[in-house]
């Protein structure tokens, strides 16, 4: 993960270009004197696309992730018109895992990150919420959109999620520890 401090709309021009040039760069924070300038031009460079997600929990305290495309991921997806965020999270969730029953206990978290497709920058906000289900459900991965797996994962299943997943998902995961701690408190 890169940290770049960028002072002009030309540097920042150039980092991305730079980022999607090395494979081996799977993600950037970048900062700069005026964030607000920055944030303006990174807006102009790519489309914007709203999403939303769970974080789910069963009885046990255990998350429910997806394997997609290779990777572990959680489940989320673009925003219907019209549709709330809450109600997106819990559709995709619904589709993804398979998943009769969950419940949204609120807001989680935002993350954003950004990624090509058919030639087009896309720059994606995604809304996490916090959500519990019960392990008894019937789990079925959507095939369709490239998910092989949806697994209950305990401590060490939690470990192999962080050592293979994408950056953003890594505070989304912080964010859901934390709350969970202090609801235990």
């Amino acid at each position: 993960m890169l940290l770049l401090h960028i002072g002009t709309p030309d540097e920042l021009d150039h980092a991305l270009h730079r980022i999607t040039e090395v494979p081996e760069i799977t993600g950037a924070w970048i900062h700069g004197e005026r964030p607000d300038v920055l944030w303006e031009v990174l807006k102009a460079r790519f489309r914007p696309v709203a999403a939303a997600g769970g974080v789910i929990h069963d009885e046990d305290g255990r998350l429910l992730a997806i394997r997609r495309d290779g990777k572990w991921d959680l489940p989320k997806g673009k925003v219907d018109p019209g549709e709330s965020l809450e109600d997106a999270a819990v559709r995709e969730v619904r589709e993804e895992c398979g998943l009769d029953e969950v419940r949204s206990i609120g807001p989680l978290c935002e993350t954003w990150h950004t990624y090509l497709r058919k030639g087009d920058h896309w720059l994606k906000r995604t809304t996490w919420f916090r959500m519990e289900a019960g392990s008894a459900s019937r789990l079925l991965p959507q095939a369709e959109e490239g998910i092989t797996a949806v697994e209950w994962l305990d401590r060490e299943g939690l470990e192999r999620f962080r050592a293979d997943t994408y950056p953003t998902l890594l505070t989304v995961i912080a964010a859901w520890e934390a709350e969970v701690r202090r609801s235990r408190t």
